[in-house]
């Protein structure tokens, strides 16, 4: 899953493509680069300037049409924790409503179900969104996440979302310490073992350079290991910046698991 970001101020790529044209030209490149998801965000997770409704819209709606247009079969997702954005943006052709929030609005899983799309259930720990944690304990933090993400996941359900259209992801960074990251990491083989997909937002994240000690920029490899351990413990979809060294990371960890036939395998037989 490929980030793309319409805001002018996003954590990694400081708005490198707000602008129509460039936000094109990433989505050319990471579908190039072996993409099987577009993920449109039109504003950024941490605190900053207010973003209202109508310009969350403004700014994911008419690019998700745009994209549509270009990719008729890309499945595209929006990051979005609002019913209305939810709603105008499947209208333009997006599948799948990330929610990073934890279901802080019921009502998008509504949408999904009225549009037929997919439903991302993300664990947050309850904060309000944009936020960030403040001295956040769990008695178990894995136990938290499950009953959180299962819970929105069967309220999808409920609602109408089809359930093999529902993933869920733990939440990396959000209402969590680095410690509480790293556990969750460690452990989730208990989310795989919950029964849903489980999808993973790990890229370029502070867990991963508080943890080894790098700023922004130097936060690939700490990425990629961690997307490795993911992945080898039952992972299915990876949102991330930097997708051609998370494609390769992915795809190698499939074959050493045997799901995955090599490239090519001449050596030692000529």
């Amino acid at each position: 899953m490929a980030i793309v970001n319409r805001t002018p101020d996003s954590f990694y790529d400081r708005g490198a493509t707000f602008a129509l044209d460039a936000a094109v030209d990433r989505v050319h490149q990471v579908v190039e680069e072996g993409a099987d998801i577009v993920d449109i965000g039109g504003v950024k997770a941490a605190p900053g300037t207010p973003v209202g409704v109508s310009e969350e819209i403004d700014r994911t709606a008419p690019f998700v049409a745009v994209v549509r247009q270009l990719y008729p079969d890309l499945p595209i997702s929006v990051d979005t924790w609002r019913h209305e954005v939810g709603e105008a943006v499947c209208a333009a052709g997006a599948n799948l409503l990330n929610d990073a929030w934890g279901g802080v609005d019921p009502e998008l899983a509504v949408v999904a179900a009225r549009h037929d799309a997919a439903l991302v259930c993300t664990h947050a720990g309850g904060l309000p969104p944009r936020t960030r944690p403040h001295r956040v304990g769990y008695d178990d933090v894995m136990a938290d996440v499950l009953e959180r993400t299962t819970a929105l996941a069967e309220r999808a359900v409920q609602v109408g979302v089809a359930r093999d259209r529902i993933m869920i992801d733990p939440g990396h960074d959000f209402g969590k310490n680095t410690r509480h990251s790293l556990e969750i990491t460690r452990r989730l083989d208990e989310m795989v073992d919950a029964g849903w997909p489980v999808l993973v937002s790990l890229s370029n994240k502070d867990f991963v350079g508080e943890t080894l000690g790098v700023p922004l920029d130097k936060r690939l490899v700490g990425t990629l290991a961690t997307t490795s351990v993911c992945a080898w413990l039952g992972a299915l979809v990876f949102r991330a910046h930097n997708v051609s060294e998370t494609r390769q990371t992915v795809d190698m960890v499939a074959s050493i698991r045997g799901e995955r036939p090599v490239a090519r395998a001449v050596r030692g037989l000529a």
